[in-house]
């Protein structure tokens, strides 16, 4: 075993779930602690429609997706530590630039600007659990490090609109700015390189096509992938029109973060149930039953939204079990997508990221785009992306669910690859 790998098992299980987390929850931050805001920047920088609005978020996504393609195998050749390092940077400067944006068109370059620089949380991030972790191990953890990291849409939308009070939409920017300076020094302590030097690919045209070859390649990793971007694409639909649902639809108005928070909480619920019952039961098991559940609910919501305004009650406890299984399915549907990957985790994962937020982003804003005053579009959203996820889980198992695959619960610090 060597030194580097030697110090990245001295870090407590917690400290390590929490600095994961952080690192995630940037990025987090970057898209709900905006949702409040949206109608007064539309209003400063003179957007009036308001479904334009949403293309704070969009364009954020598109730098934040197309970046991922780069981390990937540049952390697979320096390490983990200096790629993030510089991430975190850009982010950092790019939250203090939006500060001073004189016009729409402006503030959307930087946050594709900052998009690039979150890029390397989510890739690296994911890149240092499959260095440590595998199998189940991998998603219990994973599933702990995504219960911390939904504290932050929990929590976000109604840190904004404290700022809001407080201060013009330029200080939710500022707010940014100093939590990722946080983050970044507490990383630097903290945080020690995870991929030993033996393990560190060449960065030549060569192995990164090759790397890309073995993550496209390998069907049941590939088509896990794609399943969570389907899954992602419909929440991103759903988080873009979020604002216009609650407050316009439902008349919720300052209370929206409120609500925003007890549905994000049902997601941070679920994703600690399943580290605890993911050694027992497996991925593959509760991801199949929690998409078709998924899929279920999401079919009944766009019956039930044909036939008139749906009530509040019955549209909450829809969404909220939606989310609920989401949580379940879009964890574990990640890990089994890096499970066979360990020789080339930041490769797979920079694939993977591109992946979901690019075509989720995509399909989130297709969806998004089509609001009209009902919560019929995100309806067929999470009903039609659920079914074609299970399609794409289907392949990878071949036709058949619930099965237990290769799946293993120990350790693994060899980055052991099954093709």
């Amino acid at each position: 075993m060597t030194t580097t790998t030697m110090a990245a098992r001295e870090v407590s299980r917690p400290v390590f779930i929490a600095l994961i987390a952080s690192l995630m929850a940037l990025n987090a931050l970057a898209i709900d602690v905006m949702l409040p805001a949206l109608p007064y920047m539309g209003e400063a920088l003179g957007i009036a429609n308001e479904n334009e609005r949403q293309f704070v978020i969009s364009a954020y996504m598109v730098g934040f997706g197309f970046a991922q393609l780069f981390y990937g195998p540049i952390s697979d050749r320096f390490g983990r530590r200096v790629p993030i390092f510089v991430g975190l940077s850009i982010y950092t400067v790019a939250a203090l630039a939006a500060v001073f944006a004189p016009n729409f068109a402006t503030l959307l370059v930087i946050r594709v600007i900052q998009g690039i620089g979150a890029a390397s949380t989510r890739v690296i991030a994911t890149s240092i659990v499959r260095d440590k972790y595998s199998g189940r191990a991998m998603a219990e953890v994973m599933s702990l490090v995504f219960m911390v990291f939904m504290i932050i849409p929990i929590i976000a939308p109604g840190i904004g609109q404290v700022i809001l009070l407080q201060a013009p939409w330029q200080g939710i920017f500022i707010f940014m700015a100093v939590l990722s300076a946080i983050v970044i020094t507490t990383t630097y302590f903290l945080l020690p390189e995870t991929l030993a030097t033996g393990n560190r690919r060449p960065l030549t045209i060569g192995a990164v096509f090759d790397g890309f070859r073995i993550v496209f390649t390998n069907r049941v990793a590939f088509m896990y992938g794609a399943a969570g971007m389907l899954t992602f694409g419909a929440l991103f639909g759903f988080i873009s029109t979020s604002q216009q649902i609650f407050v316009d639809i439902y008349g919720f108005g300052p209370y929206f973060p409120v609500a925003f928070a007890v549905m994000a909480s049902f997601m941070s619920i679920s994703s600690f149930l399943n580290s605890r019952i993911v050694s027992r039961f497996g991925m593959r098991r509760i991801s199949h039953f929690a998409l078709l559940v998924y899929t279920s609910l999401a079919g009944i919501w766009v019956v039930a939204s044909l036939f008139g305004p749906m009530p509040f009650w019955l549209f909450f406890i829809l969404l909220t079990t939606v989310m609920f299984m989401f949580g379940w399915a879009g964890s574990n549907m990640n890990s089994l997508s890096m499970e066979p990957l360990g020789a080339v985790a930041g490769t797979a994962s920079s694939v993977f990221g591109f992946l979901q937020t690019i075509g989720g982003a995509a399909i989130g804003s297709f969806i998004g785009q089509h609001f009209d005053g009902t919560v019929t579009p995100v309806a067929l959203g999470y009903f039609s992306m659920g079914a074609l996820a299970l399609i794409c889980v289907l392949i990878a198992e071949r036709g058949q669910l619930f099965g237990v695959g290769a799946e293993y619960s120990h350790t693994d610090f060899s980055h052991h690859e099954a093709h």
